[in-house]
């Protein structure tokens, strides 16, 4: 299952392949990249709040997700 805010993400079936079974991924968008591999994995992280403390250190935030699996196996992305 999708979480709802990753459904309506145009980055929707890249993100879900670089989704971790366990832990979080720090993800970056390479915009000069062709459509379907923009994303990258910058990092993996065991814990929220340090993959959260390495997207806050980047210059642009938007540029980057944190993306895992829920309590409930959901994908979701923040």
């Amino acid at each position: 299952m999708i979480n709802e805010k990753m459904s309506n993400n145009k980055f929707e079936k890249e993100k879900i392949k670089m989704t971790p079974e366990t832990g979080f991924n720090l993800v970056g968008i390479d915009y000069f990249e062709n459509p379907g591999n923009q994303l990258y994995i910058v990092e993996h992280f065991d814990m929220y709040q340090d993959a959260l403390t390495a997207k806050k250190d980047r210059k642009i935030q938007d540029e980057y997700f944190i993306l895992y699996k829920d309590q409930n196996n959901e994908f979701c992305s923040r």
